[in-house]
């Protein structure tokens, strides 16, 4: 919170409703956020990448340009931090998001409130909120990380991680060994409770197993335990 009280926040709406980006956008400014509103996909992807913006909002409906298409073309050239808005009870356009790089979605009607602490949560994650990350150099076998950076390397090869994905591998690593809840990982990884029938995790960790390297007998660094969560093996 100090950090955004000292430089303001830059937002980049991407909704085609007027009506409810106008009472967004409203609520945002009087929260202390810096907020840029756009109602086409091509214009969002065009704003998106030029850099002024700290955080996207991404509707997955829109005109001109789809918000997956305009996701996917973001993620070509930008990994700036993306909260998707999905329609209420579509766990299609959620999961498809998400396995395009979003750093978290929200369902809509969403409060206004809801939408504030979600993109608190995340730009705080994306900064590398101290009382999250720690200091200096984390290696575990070929991963290596720094926090305070936000770099991540696997076997001397930069990782290209989105901020959710960095935050997760990170909490994965600093418990190497370890079970690591889901709960745990949501709350610690994308700063919200988990949800019931929530499968966010789930495709975030099947992202990072793509990225990384595999054992030698091909099984994956980061286990699955049915039932209980997430490990990342020491090797």
């Amino acid at each position: 919170m100090a950090a955004e009280s000292r430089v303001m926040t830059r937002v980049l709406l991407v909704d085609d409703d007027v009506e409810l980006s106008a009472m967004l956008r409203e609520y945002l400014e009087r929260e202390g956020l810096d907020v840029t509103a756009v109602y086409d996909g091509e214009s969002g992807v065009a704003e998106a990448l030029s850099g002024r913006h700290s955080i996207v909002v991404l509707d997955v409906m829109l005109p001109r340009l789809s918000g997956v298409e305009a996701l996917r073309r973001i993620r070509v050239r930008s990994r700036v931090p993306v909260l998707m808005l999905t329609a209420k009870g579509d766990d299609v356009d959620r999961i498809v998001g998400l396995e395009l790089g979003a750093d978290d979605y929200v369902p809509k009607p969403c409060t206004p409130r809801e939408l504030v602490a979600r993109l608190r949560a995340i730009l705080r994650r994306a900064e590398g909120d101290t009382a999250f990350g720690r200091p200096g150099l984390l290696a575990v076998g070929p991963l290596a990380m720094w926090p305070e950076r936000r770099h991540a390397e696997w076997d001397g090869r930069a990782l290209d991680l989105t901020s959710t994905e960095f935050n997760l591998l990170l909490l994965l690593a600093q418990n190497a060994g370890r079970v690591v809840g889901k709960a745990e990982l949501s709350e610690q990884g994308l700063g919200r409770p988990l949800a019931r029938f929530d499968r966010s995790i789930d495709v975030h960790v099947s992202s990072l197993r793509q990225k990384i390297g595999r054992l030698a007998d091909g099984r994956s660094y980061i286990q699955t335990v049915r039932g209980q969560g997430y490990q990342l093996l020491k090797e």
